[in-house]
């Protein structure tokens, strides 16, 4: 894919994506990912309601007037974006795979990341970890959707590849491992996972549990429905293959794990969640 052509589909998400959303999004993300501090901003002429205070009383006494500080929140936030690439995330409803929607979502972070002064850094696991740098806006949508076509996860059209077969995958000691670095580094911490292959039910439970933790369960209306092993067919080289995905029938899951549903609006129900 050129640039020519990655900056075709970024401007088709841009579109998709603040059509899709409300307009709660940019606020959210500031009120729900705090800033370091605070920062003085300008003098203004108190009026009645300001905070008390913040008057400046030594720059009130030079003038005829009541001045008051006014301040803005530091920002410089990192938002670490943890993408588990399984095969079970094929599955969807009416063309939207939960890959799809977890994409999707993370740009949307990008996007409104930009308006809010963040930055943010994808890390993927798929046949490996791969950490991209922090970013935010079309720099960030640009390298998100060309690694992702280089790794051969969407096509050039910027949709799901929905022939990727990963090769291998990264032990979930590492996973854990990375994402307690994050934690522990104070990063925000956002994982997109249908843990469908997750098997340390403890130790996420007790990462979901911490503040700059937050995590989201993606499913389908074949995940709720199907409480048993089932078999989906998918075309690759011309002839059908099997692919066995399960349930997520982790029933000690019992952190702070939020629920979306790719049959729902997405979108709005993670802007929801994070309010």
């Amino acid at each position: 894919m050129n640039l020519k052509e990655i900056k075709k589909v970024v401007g088709s998400l841009q579109s998709h994506l603040f059509k899709n959303s409300n307009s709660f999004s940019v606020g959210m993300l500031k009120s729900h990912f705090k800033g370091a501090g605070l920062q003085f901003k300008e003098h203004q002429v108190y009026t009645l309601g300001d905070d008390v205070r913040f008057i400046d009383w030594k720059l009130s006494a030079k003038t005829n007037n009541t001045f008051v500080k006014t301040f803005e929140e530091e920002r410089n936030i990192e938002i670490v974006v943890t993408l588990d690439v399984t095969e079970t995330l094929k599955v969807g409803y009416k063309g939207v795979s939960k890959l799809q929607a977890i994409l999707e979502l993370t740009c949307l972070l990008y996007l409104l990341a930009e308006k809010s002064k963040d930055r943010v850094r994808v890390v993927l696991f798929s046949e490996e970890i791969m950490i991209l740098p922090p970013t935010s806006g079309n720099e960030g949508l640009t390298l998100f959707i060309s690694t992702l076509e280089k790794k051969d996860i969407i096509t050039e059209e910027g949709k799901v590849n929905l022939e990727y077969e990963r090769k291998s995958s990264v032990e979930e000691s590492k996973k854990l491992a990375l994402l307690k670095s994050f934690v522990a580094r104070n990063k925000e911490v956002v994982l997109f996972s249908d843990f469908s292959e997750l098997k340390n039910i403890n130790e996420l439970n007790k990462l979901t549990y911490r503040k700059n933790m937050h995590t989201f369960k993606m499913l389908s209306p074949v995940d709720i429905k199907t409480k048993k092993a089932f078999s989906i067919f998918s075309h690759k080289n011309g002839r059908s293959q099997i692919m066995t995905a399960r349930e997520g029938e982790q029933k000690d899951l019992k952190g702070k794990i939020k629920v979306l549903n790719v049959k729902d609006r997405f979108l709005e129900g993670f802007v929801r969640e994070m309010l």
